[in-house]
């Protein structure tokens, strides 16, 4: 198959191209050879820094942080996407005494550390830590999730839109029926990937004592000592790695899923020898 975005590459440019490759990946190797190295100097490797993790107390303090993590991420997410897609419609309303301050309200909300939002939860509203955490993630996402959205709407062709109309549809039947759900699925990456900074983003609940994992991490590395720290560290950002693989995979399945319903569970495969037909309307969406 031939690519229309750039020119094919030769033989010469195929043998720069592997040899390239195939120093990057020596490079890599011998990184983490030396990184491997320098741990092993350390004593990193000693069974004795391993034997931590069959306490069970130690995996109960794991677990605990690990529902604390999954738990405000969960409700800051449930929250945050309606928040966002309300906040994304009245960014892009024919109106402009609502998509003004609309404007204003995210740019603010997007220029805003999400710490100090928590921080401003937690000490002018006098709340507990979850929800200093819960509310800042909430703000900062909304407004990110917001601006996905509208990207996402206004990336559709004119065509669209113009075609909801003219059957009779009002401005906002219009987004909600036909522009909504074509934004969400071809931005749904960039939403999946919002979600896994936004389930990073509780680890910043340490700085309000919210007691999520990286803070359980924190109290098992102070209480064990500095020789358990690596241990302790390494098995935590496995956790946060697994956690947001699995979320990424779910994101995944859920667009597959999606795409066969909208396809009406079948794909129509050509006969041999036959070029798929192309409409004007598989140009639009």
């Amino acid at each position: 198959m031939t690519s229309v975005l750039y020119d094919v590459p030769g033989p010469k440019a195929r043998q720069r191209s592997l040899i390239g490759s195939a120093i990057g990946i020596v490079a890599i190797a011998a990184v983490l050879g030396w990184a491997v190295w320098i741990l092993a100097q350390q004593g990193i490797f000693e069974g004795e820094r391993w034997e931590v993790f069959a306490i069970p107390d130690v995996w109960n303090l794991l677990a605990q942080g690990i529902w604390a993590t999954l738990s405000a991420a969960a409700v800051a997410a449930v929250i945050a996407f309606p928040l966002g897609l309300g906040l994304a419609l009245l960014r892009i309303s024919d109106v402009a005494w609502i998509r003004v301050p609309t404007q204003v309200v995210l740019e603010f909300l997007r220029g805003m550390p999400v710490v100090l939002m928590m921080f401003f939860v937690l000490l002018v509203f006098a709340t507990n830590q979850f929800v200093a955490v819960v509310a800042g993630l909430v703000l900062y996402n909304a407004a990110i999730f917001a601006e996905i959205i509208r990207a996402g709407i206004l990336s559709l062709p004119r065509g669209q839109r113009e075609a909801g109309l003219a059957i009779g549809l009002t401005s906002f039947q219009s987004r909600m029926a036909i522009e909504l759900p074509q934004a969400i699925r071809r931005m749904l990456p960039s939403l999946v990937a919002q979600l896994v900074v936004l389930l990073k983003d509780t680890s910043l609940g340490y700085i309000v004592a919210y007691e999520e994992l990286l803070r359980k991490v924190q109290i098992m590395a102070d209480f064990l000592g500095p020789d358990f720290l690596f241990p302790v560290f390494f098995v935590a950002a496995a956790i946060y790695i697994a956690v947001n693989i699995s979320v990424s995979r779910l994101a995944i399945w859920i667009e597959r899923r999606g795409s066969k319903k909208a396809a009406g569970g079948t794909a129509h495969v050509p006969a041999a020898g036959t070029a798929p037909a192309t409409t004007g309307e598989d140009k639009d969406a």
